[in-house]
């Protein structure tokens, strides 16, 4: 590699791993130097390629336009180096060192915290964080290695994996049903009690269905909401109401009786599984070997395939 191409590489690792920091001072500590001499390093690369690369303020900073593109290229080149060394190396590494996952409350409970716990034992070179929240963090925040999402796939500045199709039901108990009648359009679901999950779409109170060509928006009310998916199921399974859950979290009780689907000539948005990480790991070993275990799991178990 010439110095000029190693000079660049080495402000593109730079330049990554400030924004990851978070903040002058985290940089420094990270790389060992002193906040002003962070601060001179990015005003020379800025001067350099001749654009602010950073907005900055006594408290935070963040990424201008080109800032954004100059992060993204960056670390897509970086990723390519180092696939690239990898490859011309021809060494198999060993996956090792710390890997940062996060996941949804209920769903990491349920799914990812067992596969996690078998990845393990197979590869004890590595250490697992695992992180379970409400709502995904930002992928811009560089928090996490790996992150399991539902929904449409993120934005191109991660690398995202499909580990299995999925859908949310909109599901009830026999005995809600009983007492308060089936719906038979999504209209009927305003006069309903929903059960609200404060995630997303589902947490402001709109419910939006499509069947063939046509869509319905459905504006809906209840007296109960969380933040955590596997309550409202609960909730759900008492009597207390209508609620949207992934097929993932509500299969079993579906497939027993406890809960009813409704309206299932109905589709709502996709809610396919991703394992999502950002552009410069995905070559890690550890991210790689992760990844391949949970979609080797996901792809056997076959619950979200659709049952119509």
């Amino acid at each position: 590699m010439s110095p000029s191409v190693h000079a660049a590489s080495a402000e593109m690792h730079f330049f990554s791993l400030l924004v990851r920091s978070g903040s002058l001072s985290a940089a420094a500590r990270e790389l060992q130097v002193t906040p002003p001499a962070v601060s001179k390093r990015l005003a020379q690369l800025e001067q350099h390629l001749g654009v602010r690369l950073l907005r900055r303020t006594t408290r935070r900073m963040g990424l201008t336009a080109e800032g954004e593109a100059y992060l993204a290229d960056a670390r897509r080149i970086l990723a390519e180096i180092e696939d690239l060394e990898r490859r011309l190396r021809g060494a198999s590494e060993q996956p090792a060192g710390l890997l940062r996952v996060n996941a949804t409350l209920g769903f990491g409970r349920m799914h990812v915290a067992p596969l996690i716990a078998s990845f393990v034992r197979g590869h004890p070179q590595v250490e697992v964080q695992l992180q379970l929240s409400a709502n995904p963090p930002p992928l811009t925040q560089d928090a996490f290695d790996v992150c399991v999402r539902f929904g449409e796939p993120p934005d191109a500045r991660v690398v995202a994996r499909l580990l299995a199709p999925n859908r949310r039901l909109l599901c009830a108990s026999p005995g809600y049903l009983q007492r308060h009648g089936v719906p038979r359009t999504p209209a009927d679901l305003a006069r309903h009690q929903t059960i609200g999950i404060r995630q997303g779409d589902e947490g402001s109170g709109v419910w939006r269905l499509r069947s063939g060509r046509r869509s319905e928006t459905v504006k809906v009310h209840g007296g109960l909401s969380t933040n955590d998916g596997e309550i409202a199921v609960q909730w759900a399974l008492a009597g207390h109401g209508i609620v949207m859950r992934a097929e993932w979290d509500v299969a079993r009780y579906l497939q027993s009786g406890p809960l009813r689907e409704v309206l299932p000539a109905w589709q709502t948005p996709p809610a396919d599984i991703h394992a999502v990480c950002p552009v410069e790991l995905q070559s890690a070993a550890r991210v790689r070997a992760f990844i391949d275990h949970l979609a080797a799991h996901f792809g056997q178990a076959g619950v979200g395939t659709d049952r119509r």
